[in-house]
């Protein structure tokens, strides 16, 4: 090969190798150039999306939101942004499993919760399934809606703690078991299988506890204790759709007296009472007709009584009292003048004695 032939040839490759190095240094640069025009993009986005919220003005929202329930009331909570403005208010909102559009619940308040079963208790149900939502605001500010979990009433509410009462009978001591109030409906509306725990023990021995389970009555007697002792009892509620039982009751005591003074007393004065009033209708419905014939009478007086009450009585003292007039009174008509009045009258115009 000619000296003319190789240099061509490399002309030829170092043309090529140019043009292939300027290709790729120019696609190169359009990267770089795309590469740098995005990240502006990005900047100028996020600058704008900032510009734009302070614009707006959005507020940090609520934290820790979440629905609470007790004793059947519907509460949503919150805590406080790490924001600590002055003015700052909220608003919340609540909506069911069925409605899916939200109800205004507590506006513009400052204070962290809002007790719905206080605002619309109507239309709070002890079966429904719950959510709400809370924002902050201020002025015209205003933060993101934070919602929180979802809550069943009667399932997750918190039975409160029943109300203990006991009675010594002698040996035996009656326990009188109130159901907590409900902000809605009642215990035994909501839960038809409620049932009582009860546990009992002597005061100085708690260790040594006796229990009574599923109790549907309120009342109920504890027999076969020592006399003279006194005895501690405590209550709890179960109940079947609700996995917790209730808050235990306070624990009250109270001291037996004596085996002979047991509660049959108070039965036999009670079942005396009864019988006597049941003898007493008896009585009443088998005699009253002479019950009323001696409380209104339908015998008549005789004729010649009628007549001896009617006719006057001729005693000698009323003859005389009827026939007594009083006597009329005669009396004249005085005038009394003054000696002042009179004319003065010399006594030697009057002759004689007539002056």
């Amino acid at each position: 090969m000619s000296f003319r032939e190789n240099r061509h040839l490399v002309c030829r490759r170092t043309r090529k190798c140019t043009v292939s190095c300027c290709k790729s240094t120019t696609h190169n640069n359009w990267f770089l150039r795309s590469f740098y025009n995005m990240s502006a993009s990005v900047c100028a986005f996020v600058l704008t999306l900032s510009a734009l919220s302070e614009a707006t003005g959005l507020l940090s929202a609520p934290t820790d939101v979440h629905l609470t329930s007790y004793n059947m009331d519907l509460v949503l909570r919150w805590t406080q942004t790490n924001e600590a403005v002055s003015g700052l208010t909220y608003t919340t909102e609540y909506k069911t499993s069925v409605t899916p559009d939200y109800t205004v619940g507590c506006v513009n308040i400052s204070s962290l919760e809002c007790h719905f079963t206080r605002l619309i208790p109507h239309s709070i149900s002890e079966n429904g399934k719950y959510t709400g939502r809370v924002r902050a605001q201020l002025g015209l500010k205003s933060s993101a809606w934070v919602e929180s979990g979802n809550i069943t009433l009667d399932q997750h509410t918190i039975i409160g703690p029943p109300n203990v009462s006991l009675t010594s009978h002698g040996a035996a001591i009656e326990v009188a078991i109130e159901d907590p109030v409900f902000a809605i409906s009642a215990l035994r509306n909501v839960y038809n299988y409620a049932t009582y725990n009860i546990t009992y023990w002597k005061n100085s021995q708690k260790e040594k506890t006796r229990h009574i389970s599923n109790v549907k009555q309120n009342r109920v007697t504890l027999s076969a204790l020592e006399p003279w002792t006194k005895y501690c009892v405590q209550v709890h509620i179960n109940t079947e759709r609700n996995p917790k039982p209730s808050q235990l009751s306070e624990i009250v005591c109270v001291k037996t007296s004596n085996v002979e003074e047991g509660p049959w007393k108070a039965t036999v004065v009670t079942s005396v009472l009864m019988l006597l009033a049941l003898g007493l209708v008896v009585l009443v419905v088998v005699y009253w007709k002479r019950i009323l014939n001696t409380l209104c009478p339908k015998d008549t007086l005789p004729q010649h009584f009628k007549e001896y009450l009617l006719t006057p009585p001729d005693s000698t003292v009323f003859q005389a009292i009827q026939r007594d007039q009083p006597q009329e009174e005669t009396y004249f008509c005085a005038s009394i003048i003054s000696n002042d009045l009179l004319p003065h009258v010399n006594s030697s115009d009057c002759p004689g004695e007539r002056c």
